[in-house]
């Protein structure tokens, strides 16, 4: 698997501000970093979803143990 160090980020980031220029530069980053926020927000929720929803079944169990115990 491919891994991008420091030398190939430097490569992309010269190559965006030629192609953007540096007026645009960093209202480009700061959109960038405003998705990555929004995708971070959206993956965190769907994981606290999924905890919740195990942690549910797992207190599910242990009710119907309990009253087959009973």
């Amino acid at each position: 698997m491919p891994t991008i160090g420091w030398f190939e980020i430097l490569i992309v980031v010269a190559i965006a501000i030629i192609v953007l220029g540096p007026k645009d530069f960093p209202i480009m980053l700061k959109k960038f970093g405003s998705w990555i926020g929004t995708a971070k927000k959206y993956i965190n929720n769907i994981q606290t979803e999924v905890s919740n929803i195990d942690i549910e079944e797992k207190i599910d169990d242990k009710k119907d143990e309990k009253k087959d115990e009973s």
